[in-house]
């Protein structure tokens, strides 16, 4: 009795620590959101408002992992697999934004991006080091440890365009960096899916 009772609460405090963890990056991410999505508008973007749409689909995905944190393994694998579905759904719009963008071929405000563009750097920086330590507990956590360094990658590629875009006066490395994102987005959608499919479908 005295094991289960230890094993059940190592589980719960597990649980809990994955939870602290979830709400911060959480709250990180909803802010950023905003301000980079701002930022794209005014500063005409779409790198920016793809990497603050990155943003968004990962407040969804820590507020779907924070609800699966205390739920079985089945429930767990579901929460991954709608992840997976809406990070397709973010880079099929992503792609739609670009292919509207090469219509209206006006460069952007690099020193915005570039602004906003470090700032998302470092607000990622901190999650993905919150997360890192939970990566190897469970595909929930695995999942969204996936989430937090794809946004250090795209990030980065903000910076190199906006540099690109100083430099050249040109707006392709914007379409670029955004179609780059897309790409992010459905890889990694298309590999949390088949590992979650896998999960849900296991007997």
């Amino acid at each position: 009795m005295g094991c289960c009772e230890d094993s059940a609460c190592a589980v719960g405090q597990l649980q809990a620590r994955q939870s602290r963890t979830l709400k911060w990056v959480l709250l990180i991410n909803s802010v950023m959101f905003g301000v980079e999505f701002g930022a794209g508008l005014a500063a005409g973007s779409v790198a920016l408002m793809a990497d603050s749409l990155d943003m968004l689909g990962d407040a969804l995905v820590y507020a779907l992992s924070l609800y699966a944190v205390t739920r079985g393994l089945r429930w767990k694998a579901g929460a991954a697999l709608v992840k997976g579905l809406v990070m397709a759904g973010f880079g099929l719009f992503v792609l739609g934004q670009v292919a509207y963008r090469m219509f209206n071929a006006v460069p952007p405000e690099a020193a915005t991006m570039g602004a906003v563009g470090l700032l998302a750097l470092a607000a990622n920086l901190v999650c993905l080091r919150l997360l890192t330590r939970h990566r190897d507990e469970d595909i929930n956590m695995r999942s969204v440890w996936l989430c937090s360094r794809n946004d250090i990658i795209a990030n980065v590629s903000v910076l190199v365009a906006a540099g690109l875009i100083a430099t050249i006066h040109q707006p392709w490395p914007d379409w670029v960096v955004g179609f780059g994102i897309a790409a992010l987005f459905l890889h990694s959608a298309w590999r949390v899916v088949r590992q979650a499919r896998h999960e849900v479908l296991a007997p």
